[in-house]
C-alpha cells in the first residue's frame, strides 16, 4: 500500500499532466478517474489519522495551538 506522501505525489503528477500536456479526451478521462481514486484514498487516510488523534486525546477533540 502506498503511503500518504506517495499518493500525494502521484496526484500532483496527474494534475500537472492535465494542466501542461495536450491530452486526448480518453487520456484526460483516464487521468481524471485515477485522480478521483487517489483523492478517495487520501481522504480515507486522513479520516483514519483524525480518528487516531481523537482517540489519543483525553478530553475528546481538542484544537492544536502553538503555545
Amino acid at each position: 500500500m502506498d503511503n500518504y506522501e506517495e499518493l500525494i505525489e502521484k496526484l500532483e503528477n496527474i494534475v500537472n499532466s492535465m494542466e501542461n500536456d495536450e491530452l486526448s479526451l480518453e487520456e484526460a478521462m483516464k487521468n481524471y478517474e485515477e485522480g478521483i481514486k487517489l483523492s478517495n484514498k487520501l481522504y480515507k487516510i486522513l479520516n483514519e489519522a483524525e480518528g487516531k488523534i481523537k482517540l489519543l486525546t483525553e478530553n475528546g477533540e481538542i484544537d492544536f495551538k502553538d503555545e
